[in-house]
Order: structure tokens, then sequence, then C-alpha cells
């Protein structure tokens, strides 16, 4: 029973598929377009090299066998029974439709996976992509992960993503249109967006009715273009107080029925370079529940308002 005044991601799938459901972190060698396809361009400003979230995935096994490393683990420490495999490091969908097709089939042949997730930009969702995708949502449980960080042009603009925000538009629309779930990524703390532009973005995700999101707290690590900027001291890092106040104000202005994914997360520590007290996450994930209880509010209490 979900216990938090947010409606969370994990608490939707216990009640869904009666216990646990543990997500499996893969690397299938994707690229995306700001990289090219051997990977070797900068890519956006913030991105790790490495790809996000490849931390701990071992790049040098098939899709099956990184779901089998993953399955010992979570079996191992809590018995688990039931998995997601997550495509996630890069654009997960920036691939002949013969390929993803044979990569997402790999990943669902694997025991105990009851469905998938695939993360992605909204440029690399062409109509042939999506009915792909669509074909997923029908058979298994499906999740798009799309990686939007602002409504911003300027913004996405300075971030060199490659992409504006009427490109993530047609990408949701034309997923939605095909019944798909829809997890959107935003990141809080980008270079130059203050309060008001980054509620804005929390406002317009209500006003989707998004079905999921996932709140990142930007990272700045060594290797990317964002940690030179640092380095140069040209940009401002968010402290945590401020950090767990703006997390607070964009759940509130949210649809009560949208998941929570994520509401933080921990960069890797031999590269990151700041903000340092993102190391404890769970400090951060207490801090945010404390907020809330000062306040009385919950997920919702702003939505529409």
């Amino acid at each position: 029973m979900n216990t938090k005044p947010y409606n969370l991601y994990s608490s939707h799938l216990k009640q869904r598929f009666g216990g646990r459901v543990h997500k499996i972190s893969i690397d299938a060698g994707f690229s995306c377009p700001n990289r090219g396809a051997t990977r070797d361009r900068p890519g956006c400003l913030f991105c790790d090299p490495s790809g996000s979230g490849s931390v701990g995935i071992e790049q040098a096994l098939s899709v099956a066998e990184q779901i089998e490393a993953g399955k010992d683990v979570m079996v191992r420490k809590y018995k688990a029974k039931h998995f997601l495999a997550y495509f996630q490091p890069f654009s997960n969908t920036f691939a002949p439709v013969e390929r993803l097709r044979s990569l997402y089939d790999e990943a669902l042949a694997v025991e105990g996976v009851v469905g998938l997730a695939v993360g992605t930009r909204p440029d690399c969702l062409p109509p042939e992509v999506l009915d792909l995708l669509a074909e997923y949502h029908r058979r298994s449980y499906f999740w798009l992960e799309l990686g939007l960080q602002s409504i911003h042009d300027q913004t996405l603009s300075k971030l060199h993503r490659g992409h504006d925000y009427a490109a993530f538009l047609e990408a949701y629309r034309g997923a939605k249109e095909r019944g798909l779930r829809v997890c959107v990524h935003l990141i809080i703390g980008l270079p130059g967006e203050n309060r008001e532009q980054i509620l804005a973005s929390a406002e317009e995700m209500a006003r989707l009715g998004i079905d999921g999101i996932k709140l990142h707290l930007l990272h700045v690590l060594d290797g990317t273009g964002l940690g030179d900027l640092y380095r140069q001291g040209e940009m401002d890092i968010l402290s945590q107080e401020d950090y767990v106040t703006l997390v607070v104000d964009m759940v509130e202005r949210l649809s009560p029925h949208t998941l929570i994914h994520r509401l933080t997360g921990d960069g890797p520590r031999d590269r990151l370079l700041a903000p340092l007290w993102s190391l404890n996450k769970w400090q951060v994930l207490n801090a945010i529940d404390a907020e809330f209880r000062r306040r009385g509010t919950k997920q919702g209490s702003r939505f529409g308002g």
C-alpha cells in the first residue's frame, strides 16, 4: 500500500503484479542522433560519455545475458520473481525496426520478464517505430520513457539537445494515439532556468496528463560540456534545500493520477563534480517527504490551479 503523499510507481507495480517488480537496466549498444552511430560526438551538454544510468551494466554481454546477470542479483537479495527489462543508456529506438524487434524479443523471452521500458528521445520515434512499440504494448507491460528535460526551446538549445519542444509534442501525441504509456523525464537545475520556468514545465506536463514522470537532479559530471562550464565558474548549482522545494512545488502541480517514477538520483561517484550532497539519495528523498508533511500537501494539491 502506498503511504507516500504522491502516486508512487513501485506501489502501482506491486498492485498490478501482486509483488515487487524489479527493473534491470540494459545497454543494447544504441547511440543517439547527437552522438552519431559510434557514440564519438559530444552529445548533449550534460550527457555522460558512457550513457545515462550505465553504471554497473556489463556492456559486453548480450541483452539476455545482461538480464540474467541482473536477475541473479535481484533474486539473491530480494527473492524477486518479476522483472522489467529497461533499455536505458542513450536512445533505444535509434535503429532500424528489424533490429529493435530482435532486441526487444530477446529481452521478453527471458524467464520472469513481464514487460519492457524503452528510453529514447523525441526525434527517434518515426511512425514505423511507434507502430512497433504499440505491438509490445499490446503483448506485454510496456513503458515508453521519453527524455524531454525542459519545455523551453532556449534551454534545449543551450543543452545542444538537437530538437525543440514541438518535436516532443509530435512524438508524445503519436505515442498516445497508439495507446502507449509514456513516462516523461525532466531535469531540475538546468543552466539559465529560473523557478518560474521549471514550474512551467511541470504545469505543462499536468496539462498533457502524462502517465508517468521522472524528475532528475542536474548532475555535473567530469568529461561533459557541463563539467567544463562548472570548472569555469559559469553555472550555479542548486542547494539540497532549493531542490527539495522545487520537487514538492512540481509534484503539487501534477495530476494526482500521474505515476511518480523518480524524484531524484545519484550520479557516478568517480565522475560527479557537483552537487556532492546528491550522493546521499535517501537523505534527499526523506527531505522531500518531510517537506510534504511540513506543508500538509500532496501530489495534485495545486493541479489545475
